[in-house]
């Protein structure tokens, strides 16, 4: 195996992990049906976007577990998240720590510093999967 072979399956490997991170996102807020909005709410995401978001994150993680057209879904995976780690940063700062609700109500616990590096961490496989992909 050369050294491309290696880059080919590294970059596949982040891409599918970044896209069964956002289905599951996305799967976990649509399972809590009405729950998830007002979760968006305490995070401060106005409620039309609210409902946006799972089908957004469920459609992205399709597309890169498909593996269709690369890098772009890699790129706004990376831009997703870039965003999303603003919205926990903003709260942060503001000394607001609602739920994270990241994975809807599985993912309970109070923001927190732990958001922002995980965050970051799924950044930097994303940024694997522009990069390699």
């Amino acid at each position: 195996m050369d050294s491309s072979d290696v880059s080919d399956v590294v970059g596949r490997i982040a891409t599918v992990a970044v896209g069964v991170m956002f289905v599951l996102a996305g799967g976990y807020k649509l399972a809590d049906g009405p729950a998830w909005p007002q979760q968006a709410a305490d995070l401060g995401v106005p409620r039309r976007l609210a409902g946006l978001v799972p089908w957004y994150e469920l459609g992205l993680g399709a597309v890169l577990l498909v593996g269709l057209f690369p890098p772009w879904p890699a790129i706004a995976a990376g831009l997703t998240l870039v965003v999303f780690t603003l919205v926990v940063v903003r709260r942060l700062l503001d000394g607001s720590r609602p739920p994270c609700a990241c994975f809807g109500s599985r993912s309970a616990r109070p923001l927190g510093r732990r958001h922002v590096l995980r965050n970051l961490g799924f950044l930097l496989v994303a940024v694997v999967a522009m990069t390699w992909s």
